[in-house]
């Protein structure tokens, strides 16, 4: 018997696993790909969950105080789970994005409720690719309204309850779900939150965790930086540092294309019916990639970060 939940927090968790069996037949792979659709919380990305445990650990410290407003910065998924958990906990919530990401998104935070901030791109920049210059600005103007509003940061490149968020649901899911069977996880690096606590937690289960990084942008593996430009949204900043990933147990690196990504995001929801978003398309290409080398024969998990409908405006579907 099922009850009503409290709240739509209460649905920031627990989603789907799903076997990519046609997708691995069609392209001859040996092993098993699982797709793990956080497109269908809440707020559409996998970015809920670290939304919901950094507002709630803050609360539960004093650090942020009932009714203070929330300042953050975002490509559009952590803002959005923002939006959705400051409305039902009654915080104001200002999301800084950059101009280049898509316009969806914006669109989604403010029916939600938040006041949208939206910063103006670097010199040279190009509309639907952010770049880790554009981040830079985004960041500053997010440190200015957080002083200037009394706000809290929530901070989702540093504070930890983005890196234990998923060390305490994501990686437990796809651990419990796929029968204890996974043999590896990749994911494309943003904040560094996902693959860091799902590494956390798959480092005493024999399990490998691997980076996706845009080829030419390398600069966590300590790879090729020559070419920064890539339309995945969401990541692949040139950070090298990420703090989330600073003791990461992780095994190696993956390098995609931005057209590789698009490719693989079209092969998602055409053999699938999963309709993710670029990342999610990286993630894929970066697995297919650990079944046709390091892990042939493995059962390799990945997050569908976001849904594809956050795309629409961007060259991600018009082939």
């Amino acid at each position: 018997m099922t009850t009503p939940l409290p709240s739509i927090l209460h649905a920031m968790e627990n989603t789907p696993l799903v076997s990519l069996d046609r997708l691995r037949d069609h392209l001859g792979l040996e092993g098993r790909l699982l797709a793990k659709l956080d497109m269908l919380l809440p707020g559409f990305s996998k970015k809920d969950r670290a939304a919901r445990r950094t507002i709630e650990d803050a609360r539960a410290t004093g650090e942020l105080a009932p009714g203070q407003p929330v300042v953050e910065l975002t490509s559009g998924n952590m803002g959005t789970g923002l939006a959705i958990v400051c409305s039902i906990l009654g915080h104001p919530f200002v999301a800084v994005m950059s101009q280049g990401n898509s316009e969806e998104r914006a669109r989604m935070m403010e029916a939600l409720g938040a006041e949208v901030v939206r910063v103006a791109q670097a010199p040279g920049s190009v509309p639907g690719e952010v770049s880790g210059d554009d981040l830079a600005l985004v960041d500053v103007e997010a440190q200015r309204l957080t002083q200037a509003r009394g706000a809290f940061r929530a901070d989702q490149f540093q504070r930890t309850s983005n890196l234990t968020a998923h060390e305490h649901t994501t990686g437990p899911e796809i651990w419990e779900q796929s029968g204890r069977s996974v043999t590896a996880f990749c994911d494309f690096a943003g904040s560094g939150g996902t693959l860091g606590g799902v590494a956390r937690f798959f480092a005493d289960k024999n399990v490998r965790s691997y980076v996706i990084e845009p080829r030419g942008a390398e600069a966590i593996a300590g790879g090729d930086t020559s070419c920064p430009a890539h339309p995945v949204q969401g990541g692949g900043y040139m950070m090298h540092d990420l703090p989330h990933l600073r003791k990461a147990p992780l095994s190696g690196a993956i390098t995609v294309t931005g057209a590789e990504a698009k490719h693989c995001a079209g092969l998602l929801a055409r053999h699938e019916g999963i309709f993710g978003g670029y990342s999610a398309g990286a993630n894929l290409a970066g697995a297919i990639q650990l079944l046709q080398h390091k892990e042939i024969g493995g059962t390799v998990a990945f997050v569908v970060c976001d849904s594809g409908l956050k795309y629409l405006s961007t060259d991600l579907w018009h082939q």
